[in-house]
């Protein structure tokens, strides 16, 4: 039997995870305590995703209600199924910058903590697994934000470079001597201890920088999620605050879909503490005053409930969109097949259901 670990598992990315998995023949043991209720409120519940994944597969999906801080249940777990277990995807996480400054202990706990404890039961459990770690762009800091070729469009910052050509960021910018956040720390740490594991200690470990990551199933909030917490503002006509930059801050969007098949192409030939950024890149990037112009152009809207504050959030991006050449270079079969439209448009019709 295969096994397939999978934190998070009633998240966007880990019910991903779970769907994908089990379309590829394995059993899957999903690890979620919904804290994402404790973070954002009942409206971010991820416990109905839960009930729909015991209800559509059955005895190939078991969920276990643990907290992955909690050192001695995680390891009954895994030695519960230590022979079979193929792939741990960790996707368990404290995911906003708002959020971790009000609790930096928890945020730690959770984020550094609970993977370091992931990364050790796999060692002792299964050092031959494919070991998948959820990081993100934010271990980068503010650092993006001093590029010397970001320049204001009419309506995004873009970068480009010293010949006017445009950027993306790759894996070879520093993550050190930067402001990340609480967050973005605590993540760093994470992603680090992971490469470790993966170098050191010799397990298959890919560590994966996301950037946006959404689609139609993703509990969006005010704190997380913003193109998923935009399209809920304009379908049911609410309020939207728009914090700095003038509403021209880019990012790239990833469908969860297309984020965990890069997870499978890496488990069908894993690197040792491997890392790569994985975003949608520049054809899936937006800024927000341009996701709003798609989102009502698709929705057949005309929405303009949004107030822009002076402030940005700290340490936040003023523009990014993420590199995906050494992924390609190294998974060459792989490449993005759900457009930020696409996205756009499922979100828009899971929110009119």
């Amino acid at each position: 039997m295969k096994i397939a670990i999978i934190t998070g598992s009633s998240g966007l990315i880990g019910s991903q995870s779970v769907k994908f998995l089990i379309d590829k023949g394995f059993q899957v043991v999903g690890i979620d305590n919904d804290m994402r209720a404790y973070f954002f409120g009942d409206a971010a519940s991820t416990l109905t995703s839960k009930v729909a994944l015991e209800s559509d597969y059955k005895e190939k999906y078991i969920h276990y209600t643990i907290d992955i801080r909690n050192y001695t249940e995680m390891e009954q777990l895994f030695q519960t199924y230590s022979s079979d277990i193929e792939i741990v995807i960790h996707t368990a996480a404290q995911p906003s910058h708002d959020w971790a400054a009000k609790e930096p202990l928890t945020d730690f706990s959770i984020n550094a903590t609970g993977t370091i404890n992931l990364l050790e039961l796999t060692r002792l459990f299964a050092p031959k697994a494919t070991f998948i770690f959820t990081s993100t762009n934010k271990v980068y800091g503010d650092t993006p934000n001093f590029l010397s070729g970001i320049k204001e469009d009419e309506t995004r910052w873009e970068c480009y470079t010293e010949n006017n050509e445009l950027m993306s960021i790759d894996e070879l910018m520093s993550i050190d001597q930067t402001k990340h956040s609480v967050f973005g720390a605590s993540k760093v740490a994470a992603d680090i201890m992971c490469q470790e594991y993966g170098r050191y200690f010799g397990l298959n470990v890919g560590v994966f920088r996301g950037g946006c990551l959404t689609g139609p199933n993703h509990a969006g909030a005010e704190l997380h999620g913003f193109l998923s917490y935009l399209t809920k503002c304009i379908v049911h006509d609410k309020p939207y605050t728009i914090f700095g930059y003038k509403g021209k801050q880019v990012r790239d969007n990833i469908h969860s879909f297309d984020l965990v098949n890069m997870f499978w192409h890496f488990h069908q030939n894993p690197k040792q503490g491997a890392v790569y950024n994985a975003g949608g890149g520049r054809e899936n990037s937006t800024s927000i005053l341009e996701a709003i112009t798609t989102i009502n152009r698709l929705s057949g809207k005309s929405w303009n409930n949004y107030t822009i504050s002076e402030q940005n959030r700290i340490g936040d991006h003023i523009w990014y969109i993420s590199d995906l050449s050494k992924f390609k270079d190294d998974y060459p079969s792989w490449d993005i097949s759900i457009s930020l439209e696409e996205t756009i448009q499922q979100m828009i019709d899971f929110e009119l259901k």
